[in-house]
């Protein structure tokens, strides 16, 4: 009895092997790809499972390994390896999935479903009747068409640059092809009923796997590095951004300032702007450019040129709006930009404010909190505009208010806006902080009101702006 396990082992050892070798190198891919998370990972993972999914079906039909398996795991062998069966090309054509453009790729997606549709019905089968092979047939002569189209496309370099997206087209057009030609002797060994070697078909799909795997290998790499230089220029433009928004606070007499800015991404669509004339006298400009990322930063850097064109008219808020709508007015494509302005006079104690349509200035005044909108049409659509102007003396304690619409439109777990009532009771909860303070505090509790786990969903910016007694 000893003497003959040992000869079906050794009989065996070879499939043992690299079964084993094919189910942990599956896996060890698989978990590369959880690990990297990155984009470009997925062609790993179905590669992974492709190959684990391989490997447990050759180790579950040798008797030597289910010898040595408990017997509820016996059991759920032949379950395993029929789904596996019938699995496993559907598994490959989701690699190759991954590679293929154009018509290439709506063929594999027909053929993927047709595939699901003939493995759930020999599942089914199985399940009801027991025959594990009654569906075989189409599965199998599904996977030789679907391996005549792809070795098609793969070997003649005309259709590879059409349909596939490869950085070595040469590696996986060997690959498939001896891969084929393995399975062409497979098939004709069995017609024929001569003596056929299943080690070769382990070969032949290991070959296939491996030019397959230096591909994606590649093709992951390609991709990482594309990130990394993106990553890059993204830090550069986050630089050059940072640089065109004031370095500084201005000193104004009577008056205390501060400004908290948060950008969703390296790069924002949020934009601020003084215009000191004196230490008296200053504009504040504060815009939002729909969207995010670099286009809506590009806009950004457009106000900021604009800006230079306005600086005569400072002290006019419905004059600077008008005057940046007519610029922006034909070059901002399919995008808008709200924005609001406001003008400061410490000397004659009074403010300016106009808007195109921006969130309402707030002004908490003797422990009130008011808005104001005065708010014309966004840029980016009229080139003349007119925009209405809201005048009003100020005194020591009032505080004024801009902010962009990412402060109300934070959302919490579940969907609800931070909005204007929140904003307002923080205001209220907070009036004894200085400025610098309180805007710090603004961007704290935006951030506890979003879930833990979520990203920023828009761009946030505050200026907060003190009126003191007369010095």
């Amino acid at each position: 009895m000893q003497d003959q396990a040992l000869a079906v082992l050794r009989g065996q050892i070879a499939d043992i092997i690299l079964g084993t070798v094919f189910l942990f190198g599956g896996l060890a891919a698989c978990s590369i790809a959880a690990a990297r998370r990155k984009g470009g990972v997925r062609i790993l993972v179905w590669l992974g499972i492709w190959s684990a999914m391989y490997g447990a079906e050759l180790l579950g039909g040798r008797s030597a390994v289910l010898s040595a398996l408990p017997h509820w795991a016996r059991t759920s062998v032949p379950y395993m390896t029929t789904v596996i069966s019938y699995l496993l090309v559907v598994v490959g054509l989701l690699a190759f999935l991954e590679l293929s453009v154009g018509k290439l790729r709506l063929f594999l997606q027909v053929v993927i479903i047709t595939g699901l549709v003939i493995a759930l019905a020999g599942i089914g089968s199985f399940l009801l009747t027991g025959q594990r092979d009654k569906f075989m047939l189409p599965n199998n002569l599904l996977a030789a068409c679907a391996l005549l189209v792809l070795l098609t496309v793969v070997t003649v370099p005309r259709l590879g640059r059409r349909f596939l997206v490869l950085p070595n087209r040469v590696v996986l057009s060997v690959g498939s092809l001896l891969f084929a030609l393995e399975a062409l002797y497979s098939n004709l060994s069995f017609l024929m009923q001569f003596r056929h070697l299943h080690i070769l078909d382990s070969l032949g799909f290991g070959i296939l796997l491996s030019s397959f795997g230096y591909v994606a290998v590649q093709m992951v790499l390609t991709n990482e590095r594309r990130l990394l230089s993106i990553d890059n220029e993204l830090e550069i433009a986050r630089r050059l951004q940072f640089s065109i928004l004031p370095t500084t606070i201005p000193e104004v007499r009577d008056a205390r300032i501060a400004v908290a800015y948060r950008p969703m991404t390296a790069v924002a669509g949020d934009f601020y702007e003084f215009l000191p004339v004196d230490q008296h006298r200053i504009g504040f400009l504060i815009a939002d450019a729909s969207g995010h990322g670099v286009p809506a930063a590009f806009i950004a850097s457009m106000i900021k040129v604009a800006m230079q064109s306005v600086v005569s008219c400072a002290h006019d808020p419905p004059e600077v709006l008008r005057r940046l709508s007519h610029i922006l007015a034909g070059q901002l494509g399919e995008q808008f930009v709200t924005a609001a302005y406001l003008w400061l006079d410490t000397e004659n104690r009074s403010v300016s404010y106009s808007a195109a349509g921006h969130p309402p200035l707030l002004l908490w005044r003797d422990g009130k909190l008011e808005r104001f909108e005065s708010n014309g049409p966004v840029f980016g659509f009229l080139q003349e505009s007119d925009y209405p102007v809201c005048e009003m003396p100020v005194r020591a304690g009032d505080r004024f208010l801009l902010y962009t619409d990412g402060v109300v439109e934070a959302e919490n777990a579940l969907g609800e806006f931070f909005g204007d009532r929140q904003l307002g009771q923080l205001v209220r909860n907070n009036q004894s902080r200085p400025p610098s303070e309180f805007s710090d505090q603004v961007l704290s509790e935006i951030h506890r009101w979003r879930p833990a786990s979520a990203p920023q969903q828009d761009d946030i910016t505050v200026i907060v702006i003190d009126i003191l007694e007369r010095s």
